[in-house]
C-alpha cells in the first residue's frame, strides 16, 4: 500500500531544499501554486505543495490536495517569526499544539463562530522540549496565524500582550482549518524554524535566516516522515 505524505511550504525558497533533498519533479501548476511529486522510499510518496504566501493560497492549496489525494499525512513546514520568545532564537525549531488567528474579528461571542475565533489544538505536540546542541527543539506553544507580515516593534508588543509568548507565520492555522473540514486534523503537523524577531530587522532576517531555519526544520521533518 502507497503512503502519500503532503508537504505545504509557502515559499519557492522554502521549498527548494526539500525538493532537492528528495529528488522531487513538478508535476503540476495552477495559476500560483505548484505541486511536486516524488518518492521517498518505494511505498512512500512524497506531495509537496508550494502554496504561495497567506492564508487563502494556503486553503487553496490545501483543498485541492484533499480532493485529489488520499493523504496518509499533512505537513506544513516553513519560517516564523519569534513573538517575545525570550528562550527561542534564530535557527530554533517550534512544534506548536495551539493555533490562533490573530488578524480575525467578531463582534459575536456566539460558539457558532468558532471556526474563525477559536484555537485548533494538535494533541502531537505535548512533550520534552530537546537540546539539540545545534538548535533548540521546542514541542509545545503558540502559534499565531495573519495576512501580516510583522516587523514592526509595536505590533509585535500588541501581539505579545494579547497572545502571550508565541510565534507568527501566515499559514499554518488556515491550512488546520481547512483539514479540520476534511476530519484530519489528527493527520497534521507543523514545523516552524523561528528566522527572525517579528521586528525592525525582520524584513532582511527572515530571508538571511532562511537557508539555515530550513535546514535545522528538514532535519525534525526527515524524522516525521
Amino acid at each position: 500500500m502507497e503512503l502519500i505524505k503532503a508537504i505545504f511550504t509557502a515559499m519557492k525558497e522554502e521549498a527548494d531544499i526539500i525538493i532537492k533533498k528528495y529528488d522531487l519533479k513538478e508535476v503540476k501548476k495552477l495559476s500560483n501554486i505548484i505541486i511536486y511529486e516524488g518518492y521517498r522510499e518505494e511505498d512512500e510518496k512524497i506531495v509537496l505543495v508550494v502554496s504561495g504566501i497567506g492564508k487563502v493560497q494556503m486553503a487553496i492549496g490545501v483543498s485541492y490536495i484533499f480532493e485529489n489525494y488520499d493523504v496518509f499525512k499533512v505537513i506544513n513546514i516553513g519560517i516564523a517569526g519569534n513573538i517575545g520568545w525570550d528562550d527561542l532564537k534564530v535557527g530554533d525549531v517550534v512544534l506548536p499544539n495551539t493555533f490562533i488567528q490573530h488578524d480575525a474579528y467578531l463582534p459575536s461571542k456566539s460558539e457558532e463562530f468558532d471556526y474563525l475565533k477559536a484555537p485548533i489544538f494538535l494533541d502531537y505536540a505535548i512533550g520534552e522540549n530537546l537540546d539539540l546542541k545545534k538548535f533548540g527543539l521546542i514541542m509545545n506553544g503558540i502559534c499565531i496565524t495573519g495576512d501580516q507580515f510583522i516587523d514592526d516593534e509595536e505590533k509585535m508588543r500588541t501581539l505579545k500582550e494579547n497572545f502571550g509568548e508565541c510565534i507568527v507565520d501566515m499559514e499554518a492555522f488556515s491550512l488546520l482549518s481547512v483539514a479540520r473540514e476534511f476530519d484530519a486534523l489528527e493527520k497534521c503537523v507543523v514545523i516552524k524554524g523561528i528566522s527572525d524577531g517579528a521586528d525592525a530587522d525582520a524584513k532582511d532576517a527572515h530571508m538571511n535566516n532562511l537557508e539555515f531555519a530550513m535546514n535545522n526544520s528538514i532535519i525534525i521533518l526527515d524524522s516525521i516522515l
